[in-house]
């Protein structure tokens, strides 16, 4: 199983399979509520290692991941489209649009063992704006 990131801003941000280890979607619905609630969000999780350049290839992306973390709540750079697929047998079993994604939380862990570090990414879907989420898949990659 593989999958992909692209981030649309300022500079298209793309992430790989060789990067991306693991993806997580989620539906945030408050746990009191009795019924469904109009309070509802979005959230994805994508984790992966931060690979270092050899031989003249390219660094990861993860750098402007971290950019981007940074950008304050006041600049509309903030809110971003991020596109998650999901990919298995050449086959696209979930592809997550966020079209307006502002990150939430962004961690680099390294260590002197393992060689390179990991990340974690969670991005949520600007909560006017739910209704444009698409969750789609189950076609040709």
């Amino acid at each position: 199983m593989g999958f992909t990131l692209k981030v649309e801003g300022p500079n298209e941000i793309s992430l790989g399979t060789t990067s991306i280890t693991g993806v997580r979607f989620g539906a945030d619905i408050p746990l009191d509520s009795n019924a469904r609630s109009t309070d509802l969000g979005s959230t994805l999780t994508v984790t992966g290692k931060i690979l270092t350049a050899v031989d003249g290839d390219p660094f990861d992306a993860t750098k402007q991941i971290g950019q981007w973390s940074l950008v304050p709540a006041e600049k509309s750079d903030c809110y971003r489209k991020a596109v998650v697929e999901v990919i298995a047998a050449s086959q696209v079993v979930r592809k997550y649009t966020f079209p307006n994604a502002f990150v939430v939380d962004y961690q680099e862990d390294y260590g002197d063992a393992e060689g390179v570090g990991a990340f974690t990414l969670i991005i949520k879907q600007k909560k006017d704006k739910m209704a444009q989420v698409a969750v789609e898949g189950g076609y040709s990659a």
